[in-house]
């Protein structure tokens, strides 16, 4: 991780922050906007999964954070094990995620491991720092178009037996269904180049293109939520 300046806390009249994200740029704007706030001091930051469950293994009573802000798509595993390490460590330590994710799935998992908060990567540092304030204020600050989706999501009628349909937001081309079906048949990008007779080049240009619109970060992700989707029905 980067050298990242923290705040000098003071227990009785800050509130203690500490970040989980692997992009260097958006930790470094975050800690300039926490050192620029008043009332706000940078415990620690971590890059990683591994750097951040050690970080909260260490933490002594007397440091205890208030806030802790995770983004769930780390280098290394998922900010899911983040937050339920916090909530055990730390049961009293708010946590917020922040991330690039806005699926259900995410969300409802994130809420299931015991983060309180959900922003999407669309706000400006001083924004995030302002929704700490209010999460460590007793609110649970929710990205607008996450908790439309989740209204939505509640307030759709399932009829029993009924199968798995695509996402109205989620349209993947044929081509992207066909290789997704492949990759959820456990080949590897090789075999899928051999398959549809592609190079291994455009297999990992299409299986970027699969990430990015079913919002996931790997392969297993990519095939669970593909079978919610319905996209691996008829392969």
């Amino acid at each position: 991780m980067s050298a990242l300046q923290t705040s000098d806390p003071d227990p009785a009249s800050s509130i203690r922050l500490a970040i989980v994200e692997d992009d260097a740029a958006c930790r470094q704007a975050v800690a300039r906007a926490v050192a620029a706030a008043e009332g706000l001091c940078l415990a620690w930051a971590a890059a990683s999964r591994a750097e951040a469950l050690a970080r909260l293994a260490s933490q002594t009573p007397d440091a205890a954070l208030d806030v802790l802000l995770v983004d769930l798509g780390l280098p290394d595993g998922s900010g899911l094990d983040v937050i339920a390490a916090a909530r055990t460590a730390q049961p009293a330590c708010a946590v917020m995620v922040s991330t690039i994710f806005g699926d259900e799935e995410n969300v409802l998992r994130s809420i299931e491991a015991g983060a309180m908060g959900y922003l999407l990567k669309d706000l400006s540092a001083q924004a995030l720092v302002h929704e700490v304030r209010s999460l460590h204020a007793g609110g649970s600050p929710i990205n607008p178009m996450v908790a439309r989706k989740l209204l939505l999501r509640a307030a759709a009628p399932t009829a029993p037996g009924m199968p798995a349909q695509a996402d109205a937001g989620t349209q993947l081309s044929a081509r992207e269904a066909e290789v997704l079906r492949l990759v959820a048949r456990g080949f590897t990008t090789d075999e899928v180049a051999g398959a549809l007779e592609v190079s291994r080049h455009t297999v990992r240009s299409f299986v970027r293109r699969i990430y990015a619109k079913l919002q996931v970060g790997n392969r297993a992700e990519a095939v669970r939520e593909g079978a919610r989707q319905g996209w691996l029905d008829g392969g």
